[in-house]
């Protein structure tokens, strides 16, 4: 389980294919104090790290994530290439405080940024309707790229969200431009509201 509050932005070092899956050679200040088997969410993705590297320069340390073949046809993590920067989150403590909202990893699908607008110190980006657009609501929440936002605007076409000047700043946001694809998590409240009200969940 993780927030939507990305602590670092890591940089893909390597991007080795395995069978149908990927590698992932991430570099990141958080690498030497990562293990293996935790979960890490890349770009909103919930990946395991399977090595880290013993470099004694925390400034050149890694680790490695394997994303399957199924992650890579929902996400965007199969068109990463080395140099891309990544947004990264280590799961939820307990006891910890959720100051974004319960994001489980689990991307649902991606969508195109339509428009990236300047408003005198922050930013809108409008992106196009994603599957199960329904499940939006306006000023309800939404993971993009692992971030969680607001829905600020949401009409039958897009919608949009608000991107305050930290955020901005310290996610890979200040480099996504009109064209370019985004994974989506739609909020988990919302899926299950949504079954139950089909009739396939009962209480």
């Amino acid at each position: 389980m993780f927030t939507g509050i990305v602590e670092q932005v890591g940089t893909v070092l390597e991007v080795r294919k395995a069978g149908a899956n990927t590698d992932l050679v991430i570099q990141a200040p958080m690498a030497p104090e990562l293990r293996i088997d935790q979960s890490v969410a890349h770009n909103g993705v919930c990946l395991t790290v399977v090595e880290v590297s013993a470099a004694l320069d925390p400034a050149a340390a890694w680790y490695r994530v394997t994303a399957v073949e199924e992650t890579l046809q929902r996400s965007n993590i199969g068109a990463l290439k080395p140099g891309d920067g990544v947004n990264l989150e280590r799961s939820l403590r307990i006891g910890d405080r959720l100051d974004g909202h319960m994001v489980q990893g689990h991307v649902d699908t991606l969508v195109k940024c339509t428009g990236v607008e300047e408003r005198d110190g922050s930013w809108w980006f409008t992106f196009a309707l994603p599957e199960r657009s329904e499940l939006l609501v306006e000023k309800g929440s939404i993971c993009l790229n692992g971030v969680s936002l607001t829905i600020a605007a949401l009409d039958g076409s897009s919608f949009s969200v608000a991107v305050i000047p930290y955020t901005y700043a310290h996610t890979t946001f200040r480099s996504l431009m009109p064209g370019d694809q985004v994974n989506v998590e739609l909020d988990v409240l919302g899926k299950y509201v949504a079954r139950m009200l089909a009739g396939r969940i009962t209480l």
